[in-house]
């Protein structure tokens, strides 16, 4: 078994909504980034590679090239997850935190968990979506923008070596 940690953070920018793990949430303003800018899913993305020592978002789907200009990110998940489990992995539970002033996540806790739980073809009971606030404090206090916090465990599937690189 291994764990891999993941962090994702954008800006606010453009018009809303905002994507937050597959669920487009009114807000006044959207997140700003190469990609639909879904941070949950990105720092998810991340936790997977981590877990596999398989790199990052970024080496796989980089920013400079034009082919991911507005991809959806639940794509990217799902990408990143058939890559994983190609090299023997399989995974266990994800656990997600959101680090926001606005907008609030609990109402939309149930769809994001569903997606999360489809592009990780794994069970919902496995997957956890939380958030919290700064109380007003640094980047996502002043509300210039949201992070994202993610956890996942994986395990080696029997009979078939696990390997990252």
């Amino acid at each position: 078994m291994r764990t891999g940690f993941g962090v994702d953070v954008h800006a606010f920018g453009g018009p809303g909504p905002v994507v937050l793990a597959g669920v487009a949430i009114e807000h006044p303003a959207g997140l700003a980034g190469h990609s639909d800018a879904d941070c949950v899913l990105h720092a998810v993305a991340d936790a997977v590679l981590g877990a596999a020592a398989l790199g990052d978002l970024g080496d796989h789907f980089p920013d400079s090239d034009p082919a991911f200009a507005g991809a959806d990110s639940a794509v990217l998940l799902a990408e990143v997850v058939a890559m994983v489990a190609e090299r023997g992995w399989t995974i266990l539970n994800v656990d997600a935190t959101v680090v926001a002033q606005a907008p609030r996540v609990s109402p939309h806790r149930d769809r994001m968990r569903a997606n999360l739980a489809r592009a990780c073809a794994i069970e919902v009971g496995r997957v956890s979506v939380k958030a919290t606030t700064t109380d007003g404090l640094g980047l996502t206090g002043r509300g210039e923008g949201i992070a994202a916090l993610a956890v996942v465990t994986v395990a080696g599937r029997r009979g078939r070596p696990a390997g990252g690189r």
